[in-house]
């Protein structure tokens, strides 16, 4: 590699390839909305305290493939995990830095690398799906300054009476493209070691 190689600057996608890399994050987007949307005004809508419809530890649910996969509405005030002892300032505005370092990436990731985009792609829609209900969803605690995640997908472990935590298809996008990360960085790690 030449010295005016190294020193060049990463440039932007062409045209067409950004095109189609944020059309792709759009529809993620889009098919996130719709299914926290749709969901929550269905399940909403379904019978209620009369203890239809609801499990033995006093969740709303909806099962649809047995009792082990739901839906079930929640609202997540925090991070990942149900992990809310950031300030919500300091939460949100990481995540729209996040959003807008990952949109940078997306946008001049090389074509070369499938993969990594497919992955950069993935968790710029899940966060930005995620950050669209902090910014635009009604808070529902008193004195919140931004609204809470909404989720909605349940899986239950009837063996340990354990729900994993309800997540949505932003937190799905999210966990398949760090995945993808992963597997793309143990394999630059792999080829790195074989050439030394």
């Amino acid at each position: 590699m030449t010295a005016s190689a190294v020193s060049q600057p990463a440039k932007f996608a062409p045209p067409a390839s950004l095109a189609a890399r944020f059309t792709v994050v759009a529809l993620l987007i889009v098919a996130d909305l719709w299914s926290k949307h749709a969901v929550f005004a269905w399940l909403g809508a379904q019978p209620g305290p009369d203890g239809l419809g609801y499990d033995a530890h006093g969740h709303h649910r909806f099962e649809i493939f047995g009792e082990w996969f739901s839906f079930m509405l929640s609202w997540n005030p925090g991070m990942a995990w149900g992990f809310d002892k950031l300030p919500a300032w300091l939460l949100v505005g990481g995540r729209i830095a996040a959003v807008l370092f990952l949109a940078w990436l997306v946008a001049r990731h090389p074509k070369a690398k499938r993969v990594l985009g497919v992955a950069l792609v993935l968790i710029l829609a899940g966060a930005t799906g995620n950050l669209y209900d902090n910014l635009f969803e009604a808070p529902r605690r008193a004195g919140a300054t931004f609204g809470e995640v909404r989720d909605f997908i349940d899986v239950y472990f009837r063996v340990w009476d354990w729900h994993f935590p309800t997540f949505n298809v932003a937190d799905a996008c999210i966990f398949v493209g760090a995945v993808l990360l992963l597997v793309t960085s143990f394999g630059a790690a792999s080829r790195d070691e074989h050439a030394a």
